[in-house]
């Protein structure tokens, strides 16, 4: 670069930052979430952000996923280098795209370290070569929670799944959602039964799963273009719009269940449906949380029983809020043996920015402090400094003003950054050992020992 060029030091398009009020916010969800999935006995773990490509490509795994692709960048005296640089095959690496490939590789890797059921929960960022745009982004931070067992796995995992994003999103205090749960075997069995060949199964439940995006019609012209009949295709629509309360589905299920041939799949989904929801009434899950939807397949081929998304009511147009399900072959891929697991996972990234413009959410206070000790003359730092130290030790966040100004100024400086108290000490409240104690809030300012100014502002902050 010559010198005097201009940099372009803007944001890259997709790729997200975040003002200390925001972030504060992350960091405020990633609290509760953390502790919703400890609760229910998950462990943290990390995997590289880095794996090797075949890894994020192995049988089909990267969907319709854009990979963003790792190549090293030399300096120019390094050029000789540059050439012998690109790395193919088994070296080629890439950032990952989602949580759940690089869990089935950690698996792989540390197979005899592990217990199994092996219950881990993971919140790094992920990175998409998709199309930037309102609420997407190329790298963002994904919650997520995968139970993975060797040969066989309980479907009351399934069942816990609703119930912790119940306790999420009720601790968030978001408003009403709806989790709405189905099975991709009810979907594969009715589709078999009704004659659609087991090549075009797996598409015309990508084209179902699309319902709420290009509406009926569309679906009925793309599933008539992968050559299902009008009367196949109306038997699907019929189908999916299968509603009521959940013991009435479940009822209407059964019997075509009975009136239908090749119902083997289907009468197999429709009892694992039955399971989970049974464990999701026991876990105290309330009936107005979660429906039986029989259109929501979710996408990802790898999903085979089990599947769940969640949306927030009135503001639908948001999409789903969290989802997931249950997958069979996934994790064993690298193994050569059946590892089924299940799993949710919540985009926070999309979900803090689309929450905080419909003003569901509000970002937290620039600075975690709750109390600025004033600057009212250079000579009493010492005391500024010990005063500061005790309210820390008694577990309160203080800022000490280092910086002489104006008393009317440092107030500003501390409401903007939405401290609630000042605490100000001149030369007389020193010597006599006092403070006086100001709420920026109500303009209230009292007087307190010093001995029991700590106390005092925990009394106040409630």
């Amino acid at each position: 670069m010559a010198k005097g060029d201009k940099i372009n030091f803007s944001t890259p398009s997709g790729f997200p930052e975040f003002l200390p009020s925001e972030k504060r916010l992350e960091l405020y969800l990633l609290d509760i979430i953390r502790r919703v999935f400890e609760s229910y006995g998950f462990t943290p773990i990390e995997t590289p952000a880095v794996e090797r490509l075949e890894v994020l490509q192995a049988k089909g795994n990267q969907g319709d996923n854009i990979i963003y692709g790792i190549d090293p960048i030399l300096p120019p005296n390094r050029q000789a280098e540059r050439d012998k640089s690109g790395e193919t095959g088994s070296e080629a690496r890439a950032l990952k795209f989602d949580q759940t490939v690089p869990l089935a590789a950690y698996i792989a890797r540390h197979l005899n370290e592990l217990t199994f059921p092996f219950a881990r929960y993971q919140m790094d960022v992920v990175f998409r070569g998709e199309r930037a745009k309102d609420g997407r982004f190329r790298q963002f931070r994904q919650c997520d929670i995968d139970v993975v067992a060797r040969r066989e796995l309980s479907l009351l995992y399934d069942a816990q799944m609703p119930a912790i994003i119940t306790e999420i999103f009720e601790a968030i205090n978001i408003g009403d959602f709806l989790i709405r749960i189905n099975n991709r075997k009810v979907l594969t069995g009715f589709f078999k039964s009704v004659g659609i060949t087991e090549d075009k199964i797996k598409s015309c439940i990508g084209i179902v799963d699309n319902l709420e995006k290009i509406g009926e019609t569309k679906v009925k012209q793309e599933l008539e273009k992968e050559g299902v009949s009008g009367e196949q295709t109306q038997k699907i629509i019929d189908f999916i719009k299968i509603y009521g309360s959940i013991d009435e589905v479940l009822d209407k299920l059964k019997h075509l269940a009975q009136n239908l041939p090749e119902t083997e799949q289907l009468s197999l989904g429709i009892s694992e449906l039955e399971t989970v929801i049974a464990g999701v009434r026991n876990l105290g899950v309330g009936e107005n949380r979660f429906c039986i939807d029989l259109s929501i397949a979710r996408g990802l081929d790898y999903y085979t029983g089990t599947v769940y998304e969640t949306t927030l009511l009135g503001h639908e147009a948001l999409g789903s809020i969290c989802s997931g399900g249950r997958y069979e072959e996934l994790v064993g891929v690298f193994l050569g043996e059946k590892m089924p697991g299940v799993g949710i996972s919540i985009g926070l990234t999309r979900l803090i920015s689309r929450l905080l413009k419909a003003g569901i959410l509000s970002t937290l206070a620039a600075t975690p402090a709750q109390v600025m000790v004033v600057n009212m003359q250079e000579d009493l730092m010492p005391t500024y400094l010990k005063v500061s130290q005790r309210l820390r030790q008694a577990g309160i966040n203080v800022i000490t003003n280092f910086d002489k100004r104006p008393l009317g100024k440092q107030f500003q400086l501390a409401d903007k950054q939405g401290i609630q108290f000042c605490v100000i000490i001149g030369s007389e409240e020193a010597a006599a050992q006092k403070s006086s104690l100001k709420d920026l809030k109500t303009g209230e300012q009292v007087e307190v020992l010093l001995v029991d100014l700590a106390d005092e502002v925990k009394r106040r902050l409630g």
